[in-house]
């Protein structure tokens, strides 16, 4: 296996990280920017306004987006496996 080869699986690994994690970090994002606007605008300044909300989104969104995350991660493992007699060489 030549370094290329060993740059371009994780280069593809790193992308795919950032891939999956997207739409739960934007669903966060989001649900955030909006309660911080609510509290601003409202003066109230209760910590757990901010943090149950998103934890809430959060998990929502993960619900949601798991059965797309399991079929990338699955076609991205199986790629893997069956090219794994070219890494080798």
């Amino acid at each position: 296996m030549n370094p290329q080869t060993v740059l371009d699986l994780g280069s593809q690994a790193l992308q795919l990280i950032l891939l999956l994690s997207a739409p739960i970090l934007a669903a966060g994002l989001v649900v955030g920017l909006l309660v911080s606007i609510l509290q601003a605008v409202t003066s109230i300044q209760e910590a757990t306004l901010a943090f149950v909300p998103k934890i809430v989104v959060v998990f929502l969104a993960l619900i949601l987006f798991l059965p797309w995350m399991m079929r990338t991660m699955l076609a991205f493992t199986t790629s893997l496996l069956i090219n794994l007699p070219l890494y080798g060489r």
